[in-house]
C-alpha cells in the first residue's frame, strides 16, 4: 500500500516539474531571471467548497449575530402577538356588520313581504265599525255577503246634539305687539292666516306640526277659550272670515256670525304624538271637515275626511276615509257616500242612509247584536256592520258634546 503510494506521489512530481520545467525554459527565451521561476503551482486536489463552508462557520460565530438573531425573534413574536389582538376584534367588527346586513335584509323582505301579502276576497267575513269620539277615533270595520230588510225598530238619539266647543270665548288677536317675543300668539296667527285663506293644504299641515303651533294650541287646554284672528263686530265677537286655533291641535278657518261659525268653512284636527286606547297604533293621522255650517257645527252638505296611515292597517281591515252627504247639527243625515281603504290602499265605496245619527238597516242581526248599516255600491249583498248600540248619534263625533255609551 505504501509503495503504491510512493509510487503515485513519484508520478505527479515529476509531472509538476515537468510543467516547471517547460515554464521556466519559455521564461529563459523571454528574458525572465531564473529566480522567478519558483512560482507557486495551484494545488489541483484543493476543494472550494470547504473554503466557502469555513467562512460561513466563521460568520455565524461572530459575537454580534446571537444578538441580531434575538432581535429578530423578539420582533416576530411581538407581530404574532398583535395580530392575535387585531384578528378576534375584526372578526367581530365583521360578523356585526354582517349581522346588521342580515338583519336588515331580514326587515326589508319582511315589508315587502306584508306588501304582498293582500288576501283577495273579503267576503264572508265579520264587519264592525266602532264610532268615534274625543276619545275614541278609530272605525274598526269587517264585511259580511248576507243582506236582508230591517224590519227592527231605530232607536233614537239619546241626547239633543250640542257643539263641544259652543261655550268657548274668543280671544281676538289683532295688532302685534313689538315688545314679544318672535313666536307669540300675533305672530303665529298672522304667519298662518293667508295659508288657511288659500287652502294652501300642504303649508296648513307643515306649519301646524310645528312646535309653536303645538304649543299655542296646548296653552288653551282646559281655558275654554281659543285664539281668533279675522273680522269682527261691533261687539268684537268673530263676524266674517277669520281663523280660529283651539286646544287638541284644532283648527277652523270660514265664515263667522256673532262669534258662531256660520256659512262656509272648514275644521281640522291634527292627532301630533297624541295616542289613546283605540288608536294606540296612529292609524288616523288627522281629521277634518270641509261643507256648511251653522249654529257651530256642520249643518248641509259637506265631507268628513280622515288621513290614514296605511301602513299600520292589519291585512283585511277596512277603515274609514270619507264620508259625503248632508248634515244636520254634526250628524249623518239622508243619503251619504262613504269609502274605505285598506293597507294596500285599495279604496272601496259604499253607500247608506241616516236620519240624524241613526241609520236605516240593510239587516238587523239582534241575536249578535249588530246591524248592517253600508252597502257596497258595486256588490250590494256585501255590507258593513256596527254594534246595534251605537246606531246613534253617528256623525262627526269630536264636534259634538255627547256622551257615547
Amino acid at each position: 500500500m505504501n509503495l503504491m503510494e510512493g509510487n503515485h506521489h513519484t508520478k505527479e512530481n515529476n509531472w509538476r516539474e515537468d510543467l516547471k520545467s517547460d515554464f521556466g525554459a519559455d521564461r529563459i527565451e523571454q528574458g525572465k531571471p531564473d529566480e522567478d521561476d519558483n512560482f507557486p503551482i495551484e494545488d489541483l486536489n484543493y476543494e472550494a467548497d470547504d473554503d466557502v463552508d469555513d467562512g460561513l462557520q466563521s460568520f455565524w460565530h461572530k459575537p454580534y449575530m446571537t444578538t441580531v438573531l434575538l432581535s429578530v425573534i423578539l420582533v416576530l413574536l411581538i407581530c404574532i402577538i398583535v395580530l392575535l389582538l387585531f384578528l378576534p376584534n375584526h372578526s367581530q367588527e365583521v360578523q356585526t356588520k354582517e349581522n346588521d346586513n342580515l338583519q336588515q335584509s331580514i326587515t326589508q323582505y319582511a315589508q315587502e313581504q306584508k306588501q304582498n301579502d293582500y288576501v283577495a276576497g273579503l267576503s264572508g267575513e265579520t264587519v264592525g265599525i266602532n264610532s268615534g269620539n274625543e276619545n275614541n277615533i278609530q272605525e274598526e270595520m269587517t264585511s259580511t255577503q248576507s243582506w236582508q230588510d230591517d224590519t227592527a225598530e231605530e232607536p233614537e238619539p239619546d241626547v239633543a246634539p250640542v257643539a263641544a266647543d259652543k261655550d268657548k270665548t274668543a280671544i281676538v288677536i289683532d295688532v302685534e305687539d313689538e315688545n314679544d317675543v318672535s313666536y307669540s300668539k300675533e305672530f303665529i296667527l298672522n304667519e298662518a292666516l293667508p295659508y288657511f285663506a288659500d287652502n294652501n293644504q300642504d303649508a296648513i299641515w307643515d306649519l301646524t306640526h310645528l312646535k309653536r303651533y303645538v304649543k299655542l294650541s296646548e296653552e288653551l287646554k282646559g281655558t275654554d277659550q281659543y285664539y281668533y284672528k279675522g273680522d269682527v263686530n261691533s261687539d268684537g265677537r268673530p263676524d266674517g272670515q277669520g281663523l280660529a286655533i283651539y286646544e287638541n291641535n284644532s283648527y277652523y278657518y270660514g265664515d263667522w256670525v256673532n262669534g258662531v261659525r256660520s256659512g262656509n268653512g272648514t275644521w281640522y284636527r291634527f292627532y301630533i304624538g297624541k295616542t289613546n286606547k283605540t288608536n294606540s297604533m296612529g292609524k288616523y293621522i288627522a281629521h277634518s271637515y270641509a261643507g256648511t255650517w251653522a249654529n257651530n257645527l256642520p249643518n248641509g252638505q259637506g265631507a268628513e275626511h280622515y288621513e290614514v296611515d296605511t301602513s299600520k292597517l292589519a291585512v283585511r281591515e277596512r277603515i274609514l276615509q270619507n264620508v259625503i252627504g248632508n248634515f244636520t247639527d254634526g250628524l249623518y243625515d239622508g243619503e251619504l257616500y262613504m269609502n274605505t281603504v285598506d293597507y294596500t290602499g285599495n279604496v272601496e265605496e259604499w253607500s247608506g242612509v241616516a236620519n240624524k245619527g241613526v241609520f236605516d238597516l240593510w239587516r238587523d242581526m239582534s241575536a249578535i247584536g249588530e246591524c248592517s248599516v253600508w252597502r257596497k255600491n258595486d256588490d250590494q249583498s256585501l255590507c258593513l256592520d256596527i254594534d246595534k248600540s251605537q246606531n246613534k248619534n253617528q256623525g262627526i263625533r269630536e264636534l259634538l258634546q255627547i256622551d257615547v255609551k
